[in-house]
């Protein structure tokens, strides 16, 4: 997903070495508790509270700050609901913040949800002009990809067999492939190689690896601490939707670990 999607991002006033910055970013979700269904019990709650409004607000990030070096592996933790993967979609545009702005040096991609936009009933081949059209690329420039991704995600015998016979690793493959040959300067990772096999992680960890010391950057979130802990340059832990830490991995790490923080998230 290109950053061409949001108004919020952009690169203006960014120092030379700053990937990302994300300045006091709030993102508000709704919650529902009674909606009514019919006529009447719309004209009654209008009758009663002089508005049609049946939900209240509350915040999946409140106020949340940080920048992101080039080069760097930036890392994004926290319990389940502390707002991961919300960050992630503001940085790349699926979500606007209520408040704040996020700026960014360079192109953004995101391998948020692997294969997102795929049909079923095609082929891998059908597929990948599906996603590189979704993405705006032209004909030529998706057909001069295709090697490559069917390739890589060595489906090279099941490029014609519709995607719905794919086992969750092929599929994976496929997704990953078609995502990362788009080769960004600024890569959002939302915990998608939790699938696949060991080999394929590994395949796509050398990929990363190829992709820091070519200068780009990466920002993930991921419930694989070691990797984390031996690949990150900075992590950042979250706990409500509020930024409890950022700085080195192994002090982050330990605040996530820690009784005060569990008992609290």
């Amino acid at each position: 997903m290109s950053n061409n999607l949001s108004a919020e991002l952009t690169s203006q006033e960014l120092a030379d070495d700053i990937a990302v910055s994300v300045e006091n970013i709030t993102v508000a979700y709704r919650s529902y508790k009674q909606r009514p269904t019919s006529l009447k019990e719309n004209l009654i709650a209008f009758l009663n509270t002089g508005k049609l409004r049946y939900y209240s607000t509350f915040d999946a990030l409140s106020d949340v700050s940080f920048q992101v070096k080039k080069g760097q592996i930036f890392g994004v933790i926290g319990s389940n609901g502390a707002g991961k993967s919300t960050l992630l979609r503001t940085i790349v545009g699926v979500l606007r913040p209520v408040t704040g702005q996020i700026r960014a040096n360079g192109s953004v991609d995101s391998l948020i949800q692997l294969g997102a936009g795929f049909d079923p009933e095609l082929n891998a081949i059908e597929n990948i002009y599906l996603n590189g059209s979704l993405h705006c690329l032209s004909y030529e420039e998706i057909t001069e990809r295709i090697p490559r991704i069917i390739e890589f995600a060595e489906l090279e015998e099941f490029a014609l067999t519709p995607i719905k016979y794919y086992s969750s690793g092929m599929f994976a493959r496929l997704g990953f492939a078609a995502a990362i040959d788009k080769d960004p300067d600024i890569l959002i990772v939302d915990e998608v190689l939790a699938v696949g096999d060991e080999r394929f992680r590994k395949k796509c960890n050398a990929v990363f690896d190829s992709f820091i010391a070519r200068g780009k950057t990466i920002v993930t979130v991921s419930h694989n601490l070691n990797y984390l802990r031996d690949n990150a340059h900075i992590i950042a832990l979250l706990r409500k939707g509020k930024l409890l830490f950022v700085g080195d991995p192994k002090e982050a790490l330990a605040l996530y670990s820690s009784d005060s923080y569990q008992s609290a998230a």
